[in-house]
């Protein structure tokens, strides 16, 4: 049985934001749910499936989910471990004046056409730190609306996030192999073995991920163990040690990459949102 433990980080006229934790998923498809408002939502931690009619969507740290108001979903959880995303809801005229014409349905309530997109690593380190800076209280209200404004236009943008392309089958090709990544984020895979999980060879799987992500299957790899480095920095004082357990190499490669992604060193990154003790 699926437990739901939810945090209000902010509630205004205009944003409100929390913090959902799930446990416990089920494997198989769950309990049919509806939402009640069209609202974003950005998967920070472990993965699930969300299933709409015939579509579906991998919901991971790479990506962020679109729920609309009276949209009936599903949710299943292939991976074990649980999840936690941010969910964000921002008032429905404001959300119009950010979303351009063709990401939302032309007829009817205001909605979304796709499920979900793919945000680049500075999404990721926004969502990271207006989740942290809220948590902490050394981030107010308006502040955190201006943010996660930001948040949305980042979603949303041509630049800072990417719809998937190709077929359905494509598409599910490429979800199997986020399924073999997250599985086991410190694991080093080798090309052969994530195309041996999905059951095509290493030239094809390389094609189809890259043209339905829009690049390759190791960057894709990099950002999600980077994602969940922004979650768990709060809680590892040694940075060298966060590293190995994410499958760097050393804590120079870490940082390497954390700067390379975000702009900034993990111990910046730390101190911008004042998690240091």
């Amino acid at each position: 049985m699926e437990q739901f433990h939810q945090r209000q980080l902010l509630a205004t006229d205009m944003v409100s934001l929390d913090d959902v934790v799930c446990t416990c998923g089920a494997r198989h498809r769950g309990a049919t749910e509806c939402g009640t408002r069209t609202h974003l939502v950005f998967p920070y931690r472990g993965l699930y499936v969300r299933h709409v009619g015939k579509t579906e969507s991998v919901a991971e740290a790479n990506q962020v989910l679109f729920f609309n108001g009276g949209e009936e979903y599903q949710v299943s959880h292939p991976v074990d471990g649980g999840d936690s995303s941010l969910s964000l809801h921002v008032a429905e005229d404001v959300l119009a004046e950010l979303a351009r014409p063709s990401e939302m349905k032309s007829e009817g309530p205001l909605a979304f056409q796709k499920q979900r997109r793919r945000i680049d690593p500075r999404t990721q380190a926004l969502v990271a730190m207006l989740r942290h800076g809220l948590r902490e209280g050394v981030a107010d209200a308006l502040e955190g609306e201006m943010l996660a404004l930001t948040l949305v236009r980042r979603a949303l943008g041509e630049r800072t996030s990417h719809a998937s392309r190709g077929s359905w089958g494509l598409q599910k090709l490429a979800d199997r192999a986020k399924l073999a990544l997250s599985s086991d984020l410190a694991r080093r895979w080798t090309l052969a073995e994530v195309a041996k999980e999905v059951g095509v060879s290493p030239v094809y799987l390389t094609q189809v991920f890259r043209q339905v992500e829009g690049m390759p299957l190791y960057r894709y790899q990099m950002n999600l163990r980077l994602a969940r480095a922004l979650d768990l920095l709060p809680r590892y004082e040694d940075l060298t040690l966060l590293a190995l357990d994410l499958g760097f190499s050393s804590h120079s490669h870490f940082t390497f990459a954390f700067r390379k992604a975000y702009g900034m060193s993990p111990a910046e990154f730390r101190r911008s949102v004042h998690l240091t003790k």
